[in-house]
């Protein structure tokens, strides 16, 4: 039998309460410790560490509003529309709780959004973080696919031909897509079937997922310790006389209190956006949606919402012309491979062969399935960043100038690839998104040579801070 601590006699009843507690439940108390008040983090976090804390917020906060939505809306094709409509008008307080989960759709991915260009900009997925940022990435997957299948619930017409254009897609797989599409839908085309397994997969299968994810990033974070804007390791320096970091302060008390200054801020946005514009001129609630879905009446336009436009782009760039761009490249890379390697001859063959076995596959399958596969690639390449980076720093702050123009070129394409995918095709627009496509994959697959360019500045031992 455990050996229950004692407690003085004239504690005050919290104090006995918490012993209480503590003699049955110890496992809580040590995570507490763990992950709270024993766990040192560096001293000098800024306004970019706040978003990790913020996406841990809005997924409470999706969760919450979504079980309050389960309640009154029904998953079946024709009563759909009419139930969230229901939850709108009739349901006290019914309004707001659609609202806020709607809002915090985009809200999640605006925080994720920061939060993942907060780790490539410190290199936060470096040794020895691999696996925490391999679990961020993971969560950013499930998140989509999370938010696609929520995106058909309300059974509008944007909602339908969305979910309709993007489980098309996987038709274009060669041999198992049409198979494939079919075991999506669960029908020939969008229909009660497949608001009935999107339903049961976002509200049951994927959150699951999700929060098992969400778990192992924090663990594993946990673990290997915080990353830092100097990219220095904490855990390395000097440590006080009970061998914590001299350089870290305990997450509780000085940060989960620096974080409720964030969720002040960030809960103040998101009200304004719920009270005065919950459609966000038509990116968060597209107009479209506010009417019934109807099969037999196509949208002029379709897209889908907002923090999806940016793949969507790069999935309409792929064009048969563009094919002949992507060729170009396959040929160049695997030309410039073989004079610069010291490879055997026997290498150098195979890798001759494996360039023009490419470039035939690419004559030969349709471009919807590059397109396709291209677009997929865009989110898997993330997976492969620390091994990708070879710079000598970890830290934007010690690396030369240009990087930081770089990463900043990166991000405007990015947002002007979204921007594009919200727009109607057009022959300026597919340009501009060819090029922003070619540059957002070279971002990543020259990040070997170009990470390792110019010339770098000192790294302090310990990391720099001032008080505040």
């Amino acid at each position: 039998m455990a050996q229950f601590k004692e407690i003085s006699p004239n504690a005050t009843a919290g104090e006995k309460l918490g012993n209480w507690f503590n003699n049955r439940f110890p496992t809580a108390g040590a995570a507490y410790r763990d992950h709270l008040s024993e766990y040192y983090a560096p001293k000098n976090f800024n306004f970019w560490y706040f978003f990790g804390a913020l996406a841990l917020l809005v997924l409470v906060i999706q969760i919450v509003t979504g079980i309050f939505l389960v309640m009154h809306y029904k998953p079946d094709a024709a009563k759909a529309f009419e139930s969230v409509e229901y939850i709108m008008r009739d349901v006290p307080w019914g309004w707001l709780v659609r609202y806020m989960h709607s809002t915090g759709a985009s809200a999640f991915f605006v925080v994720v959004y920061l939060h993942m260009y907060r780790g490539l900009i410190y290199g936060s997925y470096r040794k020895p973080r691999e696996l925490v940022w391999i679990f961020g990435c993971a969560i950013f997957l499930v998140l989509m696919a999370e938010a696609f299948m929520g995106y058909l619930l309300p059974w509008g017409q944007m909602s339908y031909w969305g979910a309709q254009v993007i489980v098309n897609l996987f038709a274009a797989i060669p041999f198992i897509g049409p198979d494939l599409a079919l075991l999506i839908r669960g029908d020939y085309v969008v229909s009660d079937a497949t608001l009935n397994r999107f339903f049961s997969f976002h509200v049951i299968a994927v959150p699951l997922v999700l929060l098992g994810l969400v778990a192992a990033h924090i663990l594993a974070l946990h673990d290997v310790g915080s990353n830092n804007p100097d990219g220095v390791e904490i855990k390395d320096g000097p440590r006080d006389k009970d061998g914590h970091p001299v350089d870290g302060i305990p997450f509780h008390p000085y940060y989960s209190v620096h974080d409720l200054f964030g969720v002040s801020v960030f809960l103040m946005v998101f009200s304004a956006v719920i009270f005065f514009a919950p459609e966000f001129g038509g990116y968060f609630l597209e107009y479209n949606n506010f009417i019934p879905a109807d099969p037999l009446k196509t949208p002029a336009h379709i897209a889908p919402v907002w923090y999806f436009t940016p793949f969507y782009s790069m999935l309409r760039a792929i064009t048969g012309e563009m094919m002949y761009a992507l060729i170009a490249c396959v040929v160049i890379a695997a030309g410039f491979a073989l004079l610069k390697s010291r490879l055997a001859t026997l290498t150098k063959i195979v890798l001759v062969v494996a360039a023009a076995v490419a470039v035939v596959l690419m004559l030969a399958i349709d471009a919807k399935f590059w397109g396709v596969l291209v677009m997929g690639g865009a989110v898997m390449i993330l997976f492969f960043l620390p091994w990708l980076d070879n710079s000598l720093v970890r830290s934007i702050r010690y690396r030369p100038g240009w990087h930081k123009w770089v990463y900043g070129v990166f991000v405007v394409n990015f947002v002007v690839l979204g921007y594009l995918g919200v727009q109607p095709p057009s022959a300026a627009g597919e340009r501009i998104s060819q090029i922003g496509t070619l540059f957002y994959f070279g971002f990543f697959l020259l990040m070997p040579w170009w990470s390792r360019l110019g010339e770098f500045k000192p790294v302090p031992d310990r990391i720099t801070f001032a008080g505040h």
